[in-house]
């Protein structure tokens, strides 16, 4: 880990890497994102030439949208702080290759600030899925994405909305009646609301292009994009050229 790296909360990374023997699993405590990963991939790739574009996965975890980038045929560089999930993710990788030899990812056990020091506009696209309402400072984060991003690159995040409805779906119906997430995932004063996310991505000199709700079923374990941002949003900008 970065030692210069501040933004992260520890009992949070603890929480997710005592998750990364199960991350991979489908019907796992991480089953949601596996049913919303299809949604999040569709969501970039048609926003984004994925072939040969160099994309950074932020708060990769075990790698589920990292290697969804990279068999789209993205030049892929994942990154989380728990060590746990980017051993996981790399070992899974391992598998992968082994029928798709051509699939690469950079999996790198490091903080996004660090990493916008070291390679500032480098990357074609960015990802940051499920992660800003997990740290401290998301709008440090919305910076660090946005050095990150070449000059007509294109930054995607979701997050969770900071409304009743979030707080009744994702967190009571999630996690304590439905038993999909584990109890205490999220917090919901760390939801993020999207007139928050796009002042940040303003002040981060990002152009706001389109705020769409995610919508995840999880009886027919499916989810889409689609109107209404009450529970679950996708945001995507881009950098001006």
């Amino acid at each position: 880990m970065n030692s210069t790296a501040t933004n992260f909360d520890q009992a949070e990374l603890d929480k997710f890497a005592e998750l990364a023997h199960r991350w991979w699993d489908p019907t796992g405590p991480q089953r949601p994102l596996h049913e919303l990963n299809p949604a999040r991939l569709a969501y970039v790739r048609e926003r984004v030439a994925l072939r040969g574009a160099r994309v950074l996965d932020v708060g990769c975890g075990g790698g589920l949208l990292s290697e969804a980038l990279a068999g789209e045929g993205a030049q892929v560089t994942g990154l989380d702080l728990a060590p746990e999930l980017i051993d996981i993710a790399r070992l899974h990788l391992l598998e992968a290759q082994a029928t798709r030899p051509e699939m690469r990812v950079d999996y790198r056990v490091q903080s996004v600030e660090a990493l916008a020091a070291e390679m500032p506009a480098q990357f074609d696209a960015v990802t940051c899925m499920e992660m800003l309402e997990h740290v401290p400072d998301p709008a440090a984060v919305v910076r660090a994405c946005a050095e990150l991003l070449r000059p007509g690159g294109s930054l995607f995040v979701s997050t969770l909305n900071r409304t009743a409805a979030a707080f009744a779906l994702a967190i009571v119906g999630a996690e304590y009646l439905a038993g999909l997430l584990p109890r205490g995932t999220h917090h919901y004063a760390q939801f993020i609301r999207p007139s928050e996310l796009a002042a940040w991505l303003r002040q981060a000199g990002l152009e706001l292009r389109e705020v769409n709700g995610l919508h995840y079923d999880p009886l027919r374990r499916t989810a889409r994009v689609g109107a209404g941002t009450a529970v679950n949003y996708l945001a995507f900008a881009v950098k001006p050229t």
